[in-house]
């Protein structure tokens, strides 16, 4: 399933042969292949290109072919993509349950998920040739799915029920300053406090010891304790500049 093949039907459109490429990319998947495109050249359409936006090596390795009986060769396993269930044909499935299932088979199948083209879908014909048709859940008065918009969903779902990709590390968080760097700042802006006015030394009414409660909460780091300095320091500079009151 790793190798999973992606088949698009009759497209008409190279922008969204460029997005096919492009969202198979960040999903780690690369086998794509084209049955019969309104254009022979597709693949190297400026729109495609643009749109497949640093996945144009998808598009270098895609397929053109005449049939879906070629390109389904190699697949153990086709999905065929419809917005409503049909009444005959192979059983509808949501895809992230089927996917699962698939991908927990001891065994699992090559897989190929195939698209219609962007005006008419999937022909009945080509759905038969498929094992299963997969129906993307959307809202019920409103399903309809860009051609790539859709291959982006089974992308991810298929990559998901594979293990998914591990998230990048974010940014470690700063330093914490220590107990020290904290009652340096509570002392500097006592100081700046008294020079402002609003601290009175000779009735403080625990107003460092609630400062100092409320810094350990907020677990200061390095860098605040390095702008609350700062603008201690200024506080004292505006005051002196200031004058005797």
């Amino acid at each position: 399933m790793e190798s999973a093949r992606f088949i698009l039907i009759h497209t008409s459109h190279a922008g969204n042969v460029g997005a096919t490429a492009r969202a198979m990319k960040v999903m780690g998947f690369g086998d794509l292949v084209l049955v019969a495109p309104r254009f022979a050249d597709v693949l190297c359409h400026e729109e495609a290109v643009a749109m497949a936006s640093g996945a144009a090596d998808i598009l270098a390795r895609a397929r053109v072919v005449p049939t879906l009986a070629d390109a389904l060769d190699g697949v153990d396993f086709a999905c065929a993509t419809a917005m409503t269930p049909r009444d005959f044909g192979p059983p509808t499935h949501e895809p992230r349950s089927l996917f699962a299932e698939l991908a927990a088979r001891e065994s699992p199948p090559r897989l190929g998920l195939v698209f219609g083209s962007e005006r008419y879908g999937m022909s009945n014909e080509d759905v038969y040739r498929c094992h299963a048709v997969l129906s993307i859940p959307t809202h019920p008065d409103y399903g309809s799915l860009n051609l790539a918009q859709a291959v982006q969903l089974l992308a991810y779902d298929l990559r998901q029920a594979l293990g998914g990709f591990t998230v990048s590390a974010r940014t470690p968080d700063p330093a914490l300053a220590d107990a020290r760097a904290v009652q340096g700042l509570l002392d500097h802006l006592q100081t700046a406090l008294v020079d402002i006015g609003y601290l009175d030394p000779a009735a403080p009414r625990k107003l460092m010891p609630r400062l100092n409660q409320l810094f350990n909460r907020a677990a200061l780091t390095e860098e605040e304790v390095h702008i609350l300095r700062g603008i201690a320091r200024q506080m004292s500079k505006t005051s002196a500049a200031a004058g005797p009151k």
